[in-house]
């Protein structure tokens, strides 16, 4: 079970890091805080492409990945304590 612990640890800490990279790649939708530094200069007419929409595609299956590490990992943690509850 070590193994498999260190393993989601590395894991975790991989996707952790590339899902803030993909995050802080997409476009500002307006409204919220890319407005107060500057994002708010975006036009209206600029449509998703291809681009875009892997980038989404992306973000949420390393998402879901994360989350699935996280409880992995929780279970992990629970039923290898030694028992005590």
């Amino acid at each position: 079970m070590d193994v498999l612990q260190v393993i989601l640890q590395i894991l975790l800490g991989i996707t952790s890091l590339l899902l803030t990279l993909l995050i802080l790649l997409h476009k500002g939708r307006g409204g919220g805080l890319s407005d107060m530094f500057g994002g708010g200069m975006t036009s209206g007419l600029s449509s998703s492409g291809v681009a875009e929409r892997n980038l989404n595609r992306f973000t949420i299956v390393l998402g879901c990945t994360w989350g699935v590490v996280i409880i992995g990992l929780g279970l992990i943690m629970r039923f290898t304590s030694g028992g005590n509850s």
